[in-house]
């Protein structure tokens, strides 16, 4: 199944992917939930807060399971995605930190890491609903176009074209790491169920390659047409190409 809803702007595209999910944690309070980072969930992990406020949205058995985080960046710099999360989310629900996963970005042994996130991945079970944006050259989570990809947790190379679009959220895009640890595609495809969200013109072309009836690695987001579960919510700006 694929369902689209095209809204009129990045603040009803949040609300409307907020409220989707909100659905699902009131029908099943133990949910387990994938998180993604950058600049278009905000608006969701925003609404989340606000439902939480204002109609008792319980996060208390809410397991979630991030889907990368910086090689280099410990917990508490400002631009890792841990300090993200709980700048954006978690400091302002009721989840249990126990039940917060997100991969360590400072470690001595690279193969301990993956394999403690793969584990946790696979005690918990498959994800329940996966909160995923896409990126301009069609990365979903930091598995960037190349010629394989990995399909369980792995250390990723981030692309020049990624490098320089997450530059603007460090000083210098030198400080920008280069790799991060990365929930593979393999997990990603094994979610019950994917909310896609994008905004904006920048994403129109890469929506539109995501879901025009092709799968190349070249484009790792079009392997969400193999998926039997996918709901697009996006701005008119993101469907313009469809």
């Amino acid at each position: 199944m694929r369902k689209w809803i095209v809204t009129k702007d990045y603040h009803e595209m949040s609300q409307k992917a907020a409220k989707e999910v909100s659905h699902k944690i009131k029908e099943q309070p133990n949910l387990v939930l994938g998180l993604s980072t950058g600049g278009t969930p905000v608006g969701t992990y925003q609404t989340f807060i606000e439902l939480h406020k204002e109609s008792d949205l319980d996060f208390s058995r809410v397991t979630t399971f991030n889907l990368d985080e910086y090689v280099g960046l410990s917990e508490d710099h400002p631009q890792s995605y841990t300090y993200y999360m709980w700048n954006n989310l978690f400091s302002e629900v009721n989840i249990d930190k126990n039940n917060i996963h997100i991969p360590s970005g400072i470690f001595e042994d690279e193969n301990q890491v993956l394999r403690e996130y793969d584990q946790k991945l696979a005690e918990a079970g498959s994800i329940d609903v996966m909160i995923l944006g896409i990126g301009g050259n069609g990365h979903i989570g930091f598995n960037e176009p190349n010629e394989e990809l990995k399909a369980g947790t792995h250390i990723a190379s981030l692309t020049e074209e990624t490098i320089q679009a997450n530059a603007r959220f460090f000083q210098d895009i030198n400080e920008v790491p280069k790799q991060a640890v990365a929930m593979g595609v393999g997990d990603i495809l094994q979610s019950k169920e994917i909310i896609l969200i994008a905004s904006g013109k920048e994403k129109a072309e890469s929506i539109r390659a995501t879901f025009n009836g092709k799968i190349t690695l070249q484009h790792p987001s079009s392997l969400l047409q193999l998926h039997n579960n996918v709901t697009i919510i996006i701005d008119e700006e993101a469907a313009s190409l469809l």
